[in-house]
């Protein structure tokens, strides 16, 4: 592969939610985008969401090349595929079509050309099992939903996937802003979607026994937890848990009761008269507000959020946080995960 290749044309295979959202996140850093699909009033409905993501791009920054006319749209693969420095492919998550893709991709692609998939859960092991010619350009280039906001970005590669492929997806989707971080072997659901899977687990058990309901539940993870992984991770707020002992302290003091509390946690089985329960609770907590009208809300937080960690970007070092800018020196006065005992 050509190492020095610079990524100016992108094409986007899928223009639905993820595939529109990539689309917009290309244009906003100034690349040429060409876009393919082949469902009904594909083109209209990918343009009508870029148009209504531009505000939030513009807010968080446009690159001075970017433009809404940087975008276009062929239904007919080949064409769009011709010329383009990168793929993003964002197809059915099933496994017979993308492999099928990715063996019409290897044939259309020059070699130096990346193809990375938004899957979520598909091993890119088994998507390029038939790639003949190049399966070392291929890797999976996972986002989080909404890509054009979330910065993260899950690369992962298969068995035949080189290693310069995963250096330059990684150093691309840097390039536009994006946390890229690597994932040394696949994972079925890679990570992100693995944590939020076994945090749902607790939740839905949590409802479905009564011990809350969906409005509770989501204020416990929103206004507690939520607000600390929004800035940190899970290790270093336990490395903050531990005081001045760090990481080391925290196993010391809570490694047993974690452990301890691990085997209470809830299997629940999402039987229909569970997921019942669980639709009414979130039904209630919805009231009459709309998907639009919720999705808008989540934006202009998450915004604000984006905003403040951008002109922010070095954390308070830990001794500096506390009550009224008091300090913490011992890891009793913090909880599990690394909050202030007081809050």
């Amino acid at each position: 592969m050509i190492k020095t290749k610079i990524i100016r044309r992108v094409a986007i295979i899928g223009t639905g939610v993820i595939g529109a959202s990539w689309a917009a996140q290309y244009l906003a850093k100034g690349l040429q985008v060409v876009a393919t699909d082949v469902a009904p009033d594909a083109e209209i409905a990918l343009r009508k969401f870029v148009k209504a993501a531009w505000p939030a791009l513009q807010r968080l920054g446009l690159s001075p090349e970017a433009s809404q006319s940087n975008l276009s749209f062929t239904a007919d693969l080949a064409k769009a595929v011709a010329d383009v420095d990168l793929v993003q492919e964002n197809g059915p998550e099933r496994l017979d079509f993308k492999q099928k893709l990715y063996k019409q991709l290897d044939e259309l692609l020059p070699p130096d050309v990346i193809i990375a998939s938004s899957s979520s859960g598909l091993k890119m092991s088994e998507i390029q099992a038939h790639v003949a010619s190049h399966p070392e350009r291929c890797v999976i280039g996972h986002p989080f939903n909404p890509p054009h906001l979330i910065p993260l970005v899950e690369v992962v590669g298969g068995t035949k996937t080189s290693e310069e492929t995963i250096r330059r997806a990684i150093e691309f989707y840097k390039s536009i802003g994006k946390k890229a971080i690597r994932l040394n072997k696949e994972m079925p659901g890679h990570v992100a979607n693995r944590l939020q899977i076994a945090l749902a687990r607790e939740v839905y058990y949590l409802v479905a026994e009564e011990v809350l309901n969906a409005a509770d539940v989501d204020d416990a993870l929103s206004w507690g937890p939520g607000l600390r992984w929004g800035i940190m991770g899970n290790m270093m707020l336990n490395h903050l848990g531990g005081g001045p002992g760090g990481i080391e302290h925290f196993f010391q003091q809570f490694a047993g009761p974690m452990t301890k509390s691990w085997k209470t946690l809830g299997s629940p089985v999402l039987t229909p008269e569970i997921q019942k329960k669980l639709v009414d609770s979130v039904r209630a907590e919805v009231g009459s507000r709309t998907i639009e009208e919720l999705e808008a809300e989540r934006d202009e937080v998450l915004l604000g959020l984006l905003e403040l960690r951008t002109n922010h970007p070095k954390t308070v070092p830990p001794h500096e946080i506390g009550v009224n800018g008091g300090r913490f020196d011992r890891s009793e006065d913090c909880d599990l995960f690394g909050a202030p005992a007081v809050f």
